[in-house]
């Protein structure tokens, strides 16, 4: 056996690839570890439909029945929106859960290792993992940044959660010559909101010289991804010391409960929500819909290339 039989492609999207036509992967954990249902299943639908209506073919990845499945249906979706006894796969887990049959979501270097194999190039996020704070005695650092390092996919997302350590979560990307390309801006952003005080390698002006870019980096042999930080739409920004005080209390609650490795995130998440009533997940959707249109224009354009 060979990678190829562990994937499984819809016949929608093998067509779209062997065709050359604009596609964008999905991960799944957004839906079964980050969203509550049935709000994820809405939320599934309407990323998707975004990116049908900019002219792109929408792939969500998941790992069902031991297969490495790319595109789900509506009855798959359903599966991971329910998300009873489905597992958090990252890379280290792919083996595990292909060999043993465990129904798995996808995070961003699962996705991004998925979407290589089946040959899709463009991927949307909410935000990535990074280097969790505190990190130099933790070393809670996310497999999702050594994905950065390995793998050929352009992720776009709303920069990383604001709940990690975004200075040296940079630094790690730079260590590694992954290019950080702000979409129109300058700063990076910080998930929930538009700056963070910290600035990007280079600010792209549209799709078509992203796309081009990525082409060029591929083109050299030059290994890995590329991360494209796309800001929160300016009215669904939150106030980042607001932000910031709900993220010191969840970390401060995080450590009371002994929370750590892949429960911090979820957990962190929950919190925040809680402590802001709501706003943050609401912000989250908007970035996360924001990005789907962003990376499917993205994926038409490196299409014409």
């Amino acid at each position: 056996m060979n990678y190829q039989d562990y994937l499984s492609v819809t016949p929608e999207l093998q067509e779209a690839l062997k065709e050359g036509k604009p596609v964008v992967a999905l991960e799944s954990t957004i839906l079964s570890h980050g969203m509550p249902y049935p709000e994820n299943l809405e939320f599934a639908h309407k990323v998707e439909e975004i990116i049908r209506e900019k002219g792109a073919v929408p792939a969500t990845t998941a790992i069902i029945d031991g297969k490495l499945k790319v595109g789900l249906n509506d009855e798959e979706l359903l599966l991971m929106c329910k998300a009873e006894n489905i597992a958090k796969a990252s890379r280290r887990d792919v083996p595990v859960y292909l060999a043993t049959g465990q129904n798995a979501a996808t995070t961003v270097a699962t996705t991004m290792l998925i979407a290589s194999l089946a040959g899709i190039r463009v991927f949307a996020t909410g935000g990535i993992g990074g280097v969790h704070r505190g990190a130099q005695e933790t070393m809670d650092i996310s497999a999702d940044l050594q994905e950065f390092a390995n793998t050929a996919v352009c992720v776009v997302s709303a920069g990383c959660k604001s709940i990690l350590d975004i200075g040296l979560t940079l630094e790690y990307l730079e260590t590694f010559g992954v290019p950080v390309l702000g979409y129109k801006t300058e700063e990076f952003p910080a998930f929930y909101s538009r700056t963070s005080g910290f600035g990007v390698d280079y600010c792209a002006k549209d799709a078509e010289e992203v796309a081009k870019i990525v082409k060029t980096k591929w083109d050299l042999g030059l290994k890995g991804g590329v991360l494209v930080a796309n800001p929160i739409p300016e009215e669904y920004s939150m106030d980042h010391e607001v932000i910031d005080k709900a993220i010191d209390k969840a970390l401060e609650m995080a450590k009371e409960k002994g929370i750590h490795g892949k429960q911090t995130t979820p957990f962190l998440l929950a919190t925040i929500k809680d402590l802001t009533g709501g706003d943050s997940f609401a912000s989250n959707l908007q970035l996360a819909y924001n990005n789907a249109r962003v990376a499917a224009e993205i994926a038409a354009a490196f299409a014409g290339k």
